[in-house]
């Protein structure tokens, strides 16, 4: 009984100092890997980063896509403004005898942003040597091709009396100019879907060795602000 009594009392001390209960598995040591199979928590740093790649591989595509399908949709509209534009012109021609050639001589209405009187003509912009469809040159010219398809002569969107209007445009189209509230109050040319001016030019008919057409130059430069390479361009040659 004594060594009965003995053993148990040694077993108790050794369940207290190494704090196991009964029907409870021992935790592994500090320093052990834990037993294949077992559930872990969380992610590791391997796996969140093949995570992050495959979002940022995806994200690139979507924003891709998006930039492709805008592109593509700007040029269609382009070309189908050219094809509409070409027509009026057609028509202005028919009951004119000549093309829209000339130089603008009206003052935009003063407001934002602010434009200046045209110092170029349609003669005077050639497709060949230039490309900066968000400077003046395209502004004026183009200028002038709206003020003669819409009968617009003052710039403020309203066909003059006793001109006719061979064309009208939604404003959108438009390079709109607003007062210090905010309201339309004018047009200073034709603008592209990309936000840069249209090119117009009769540079041909002045000098045989300019532009490409015989009768006018009609296009756009596709989001281009510069150089002449026309590959990219939307136009009527």
């Amino acid at each position: 009984m004594a060594n009965a009594s003995r053993v148990r009392g040694l077993f108790s001390r050794a369940c207290r100092v190494g704090k196991v209960r009964f029907g409870e598995a021992p935790k592994p040591a500090r320093g052990t890997r834990a037993l294949p199979g077992l559930p872990r928590n969380g992610f590791t740093l391997i796996e969140l980063l093949v995570v992050m790649a495959i979002i940022l591989v995806l994200a690139a595509l979507v924003l891709s896509i998006s930039s492709y399908v805008q592109n593509k949709g700007a040029r269609s509209r382009a070309e189908a403004e050219i094809a509409a534009m070409s027509a009026a012109i057609e028509s202005y021609k028919a009951d004119n005898g000549i093309y829209p050639r000339g130089q603008s001589t009206s003052a935009p209405p003063t407001g934002t942003p602010r434009y200046t009187v045209a110092t170029i003509g349609t003669d005077d912009l050639d497709a060949r040597a230039d490309g900066v469809s968000n400077g003046k040159s395209y502004q004026d010219a183009c200028r002038y091709l709206y003020e003669q398809l819409t009968g617009d002569g003052n710039l403020d969107l309203a066909t003059d009396g006793g001109r006719k209007s061979y064309f009208w445009f939604r404003e959108p189209v438009l390079a709109r100019i607003r007062n210090s509230a905010g309201t339309v109050i004018g047009a200073s040319h034709i603008n592209d879907p990309f936000g840069n001016s249209y090119g117009y030019s009769t540079a041909n008919q002045s000098v045989p060795g300019e532009g490409y057409n015989p009768t006018f130059d009609l296009w756009s430069t596709a989001g281009l602000t510069s150089g002449t390479d026309s590959t990219q361009w939307i136009k009527n040659w």
